[in-house]
Protein backbone atom coordinates (compact mmCIF):
# COMPACT_ATOMS: atom_id res chain seq x y z
CA UNK A 1 0.00 0.00 0.00
CA UNK A 2 1.20 3.49 -0.91
CA UNK A 3 0.40 6.64 1.09
CA UNK A 4 1.14 10.29 0.30
CA UNK A 5 1.16 12.58 3.33
CA UNK A 6 2.74 15.82 4.58
CA UNK A 7 6.31 15.69 5.89
CA UNK A 8 6.73 15.38 9.66
CA UNK A 9 9.87 16.16 11.68
CA UNK A 10 10.28 12.44 12.39
CA UNK A 11 10.79 11.88 8.64
CA UNK A 12 14.04 13.87 8.58
CA UNK A 13 16.51 10.97 8.83
CA UNK A 14 14.65 8.92 6.21
CA UNK A 15 14.61 11.89 3.81
CA UNK A 16 18.33 12.45 4.33
CA UNK A 17 18.89 8.74 3.66
CA UNK A 18 17.03 9.17 0.33
CA UNK A 19 19.32 12.07 -0.51
CA UNK A 20 22.40 10.02 0.39
CA UNK A 21 21.18 7.12 -1.75
CA UNK A 22 20.87 9.43 -4.76
CA UNK A 23 24.35 10.96 -4.31
CA UNK A 24 26.48 11.48 -6.37
CA UNK A 25 24.46 10.70 -9.52
CA UNK A 26 21.50 13.01 -8.87
CA UNK A 27 22.82 15.30 -6.12
CA UNK A 28 26.25 16.69 -5.36
CA UNK A 29 27.37 15.92 -1.78
CA UNK A 30 27.76 19.68 -1.18
CA UNK A 31 23.96 20.06 -1.49
CA UNK A 32 23.21 17.91 1.59
CA UNK A 33 23.52 20.78 4.09
CA UNK A 34 21.05 22.86 2.04
CA UNK A 35 18.59 19.98 1.95
CA UNK A 36 18.91 19.40 5.71
CA UNK A 37 18.31 23.11 6.33
CA UNK A 38 15.22 22.98 4.06
CA UNK A 39 13.83 20.09 6.10
CA UNK A 40 14.55 21.89 9.38
CA UNK A 41 13.27 25.36 8.55
CA UNK A 42 11.14 25.52 5.42
CA UNK A 43 7.54 26.67 5.88
CA UNK A 44 6.64 25.37 2.41
CA UNK A 45 4.59 22.24 1.68
CA UNK A 46 6.66 19.05 1.57
CA UNK A 47 5.26 15.59 0.91
CA UNK A 48 6.47 12.07 1.55
CA UNK A 49 5.36 8.78 0.05
CA UNK A 50 5.28 5.69 2.22
CA UNK A 51 5.12 2.19 0.79
CA UNK A 52 4.62 -0.61 3.26
CA UNK A 53 5.49 1.80 6.08
CA UNK A 54 8.83 2.76 4.47
CA UNK A 55 9.48 6.33 3.32
CA UNK A 56 10.39 5.91 -0.37
CA UNK A 57 9.96 9.40 -1.87
CA UNK A 58 9.81 13.05 -0.83
CA UNK A 59 9.41 16.44 -2.49
CA UNK A 60 7.79 19.80 -2.06
CA UNK A 61 6.98 23.12 -3.61
CA UNK A 62 7.28 26.79 -2.76
CA UNK A 63 5.68 30.01 -4.01
CA UNK A 64 7.49 33.18 -5.03
CA UNK A 65 6.84 36.48 -3.24
CA UNK A 66 3.61 37.37 -5.04
CA UNK A 67 2.41 33.76 -5.30
CA UNK A 68 2.15 33.64 -9.10
CA UNK A 69 5.10 31.29 -9.65
CA UNK A 70 5.61 27.98 -7.86
CA UNK A 71 8.82 25.99 -7.71
CA UNK A 72 9.27 22.26 -7.27
CA UNK A 73 11.76 21.63 -4.45
CA UNK A 74 13.91 18.71 -3.39
CA UNK A 75 12.12 15.83 -5.11
CA UNK A 76 13.69 12.39 -4.80
CA UNK A 77 12.88 8.69 -4.80
CA UNK A 78 14.74 5.86 -3.05
CA UNK A 79 17.34 4.49 -5.45
CA UNK A 80 16.16 0.88 -5.11
CA UNK A 81 12.61 1.73 -6.25
CA UNK A 82 13.39 4.00 -9.21
CA UNK A 83 11.25 3.19 -12.23
CA UNK A 84 8.21 2.05 -10.22
CA UNK A 85 6.05 5.16 -10.71
CA UNK A 86 6.86 6.85 -7.40
CA UNK A 87 8.47 9.88 -9.03
CA UNK A 88 5.43 10.24 -11.27
CA UNK A 89 3.07 9.99 -8.27
CA UNK A 90 5.12 12.51 -6.27
CA UNK A 91 5.33 15.00 -9.13
CA UNK A 92 1.63 14.66 -9.89
CA UNK A 93 0.71 15.23 -6.21
CA UNK A 94 2.84 18.39 -6.11
CA UNK A 95 1.44 19.70 -9.40
CA UNK A 96 -2.11 18.97 -8.24
CA UNK A 97 -1.50 21.01 -5.07
CA UNK A 98 -0.04 23.86 -7.13
CA UNK A 99 -2.91 23.79 -9.65
CA UNK A 100 -5.35 24.16 -6.75
CA UNK A 101 -3.90 27.66 -6.21
CA UNK A 102 -5.66 29.82 -8.82
CA UNK A 103 -3.10 32.65 -8.70
CA UNK A 104 -0.21 30.40 -9.85
CA UNK A 105 0.54 30.88 -13.55
CA UNK A 106 3.71 28.80 -13.89
CA UNK A 107 5.94 26.27 -12.18
CA UNK A 108 9.71 26.45 -12.33
CA UNK A 109 12.25 23.90 -11.31
CA UNK A 110 15.84 22.93 -11.77
CA UNK A 111 17.00 19.39 -12.29
CA UNK A 112 19.88 17.52 -13.87
CA UNK A 113 20.51 15.96 -17.25
CA UNK A 114 19.52 12.64 -15.69
CA UNK A 115 15.90 13.65 -15.02
CA UNK A 116 15.12 16.51 -17.38
CA UNK A 117 13.36 14.13 -19.79
CA UNK A 118 11.13 12.90 -16.97
CA UNK A 119 9.95 16.45 -16.26
CA UNK A 120 9.62 17.26 -19.96
CA UNK A 121 6.97 14.52 -20.09
CA UNK A 122 4.91 16.65 -17.65
CA UNK A 123 5.17 19.62 -20.02
CA UNK A 124 8.19 21.38 -18.51
CA UNK A 125 10.30 23.19 -21.10
CA UNK A 126 14.02 23.84 -20.82
CA UNK A 127 14.90 27.49 -20.21
CA UNK A 128 18.64 27.20 -19.56
CA UNK A 129 21.34 24.54 -19.16
CA UNK A 130 24.39 25.20 -16.97
CA UNK A 131 27.15 22.59 -17.37
CA UNK A 132 28.33 21.33 -13.95
CA UNK A 133 25.77 23.71 -12.38
CA UNK A 134 25.16 21.47 -9.37
CA UNK A 135 28.65 20.01 -9.21
CA UNK A 136 31.16 18.14 -11.37
CA UNK A 137 29.26 16.06 -13.92
CA UNK A 138 25.82 17.24 -12.78
CA UNK A 139 24.44 19.83 -15.19
CA UNK A 140 21.68 22.17 -14.02
CA UNK A 141 18.60 22.25 -16.26
CA UNK A 142 16.28 25.17 -15.46
CA UNK A 143 12.77 24.26 -16.64
CA UNK A 144 9.37 25.98 -16.72
CA UNK A 145 5.80 24.73 -16.96
CA UNK A 146 3.16 27.30 -17.95
CA UNK A 147 -0.23 26.51 -16.45
CA UNK A 148 -3.25 27.07 -18.60
CA UNK A 149 -6.42 28.75 -17.33
CA UNK A 150 -8.19 25.38 -17.27
CA UNK A 151 -5.58 24.02 -14.82
CA UNK A 152 -6.85 26.37 -12.14
CA UNK A 153 -10.43 25.20 -12.39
Amino acid sequence: MQTVRPYQAGDRDACLALFDGNTPRFFDPSERADFAAWLDTSPHPYLVILRGGRLVACGGHALDGDGTVAALCWGMVAQDVHGQGLGRALTQARLDAIRALPQVASVRMNTSQHTQGFYAAFGFETVKVTPDGFGPGIDQWDMLLTLSAKDAS
